[in-house]
């Protein structure tokens, strides 16, 4: 039976914010929060790690859609290996899911019942969508703004980063220190307009949400 909506935007960010504590500590037991599913939750993006559900957020507000308040969570699972468990976990309430993940972990979705349909796919990965979206001066000007492009700079100097070119150098920084990833995955999503939105990701959150563009609160 699928779920009908019962409002509640603050019972779903709790649940978010729950579940996605639970997976950064490494609980391999966050089944028994997801268990705790709240009745106002009606669907849910299954993403793999916080600069996916980073960059979900900044994308639903350059859209003008708030996914919590329509009972749509987005769960980093720390991982596409967890898809299953989750999956499992889930399905048996009725709530919609759907998956944003890389090319080369979506086999894994795949194999724990989501269709193609259900399934938003990011090629190569999510940082190269967000890069070949802005072009790498844009991103160059957003690091110049966050206090990293010094940093970035020391980087392409080093010796296995010669040589190669900027885009490259630029997806290898996103993943050199802790948390980078979820701060650009925000920052550079956020740089874009929306229009600009690489497909997977307008795609994982409209596959919930439907389509923003013709609603009255847009313009």
């Amino acid at each position: 039976m699928t779920r009908q909506p019962t409002g509640g935007g603050d019972a779903v960010t709790g649940f978010e914010r729950a579940v996605t504590a639970a997976t950064a500590r490494r609980e391999r037991r966050e089944g028994a929060v997801i268990g705790r599913l709240p009745e106002a939750v009606t669907g849910i993006v299954l993403v793999e790690g916080a600069s996916d559900s980073a960059a979900l957020h900044a994308a639903a507000g350059l859209l003008g859609v708030d996914p919590a308040a329509e009972g749509v969570a987005i769960l980093p699972m720390g991982g596409a290996m967890s898809v299953r468990r989750f999956v499992d976990a889930l399905a048996p309430s009725g709530v919609r899911l759907h998956g944003l993940c890389d090319e080369g972990e979506a086999n894994f979705f795949r194999r724990a019942g989501l269709g193609d349909d259900e399934i938003s796919v990011c090629r190569p990965d999510l940082e190269g969508e967000l890069l070949i979206a802005l072009g790498t001066s844009r991103v160059e000007a957003v690091l110049a703004r966050s206090g990293d492009l010094g940093l970035f700079r020391t980087f392409q100097r080093q010796p296995a980063q010669r040589g190669r070119d900027v885009t490259a150098q630029l997806h290898r920084f996103f993943g050199t220190t802790s948390g980078r990833k979820e701060l650009y995955g925000r920052l550079l999503t956020a740089e874009l307009a929306a229009h600009e939105l690489p497909a997977p990701v307008r795609d994982a959150l409209t596959a919930l949400l439907g389509d923003p563009s013709g609603r009255a609160r847009l313009g």
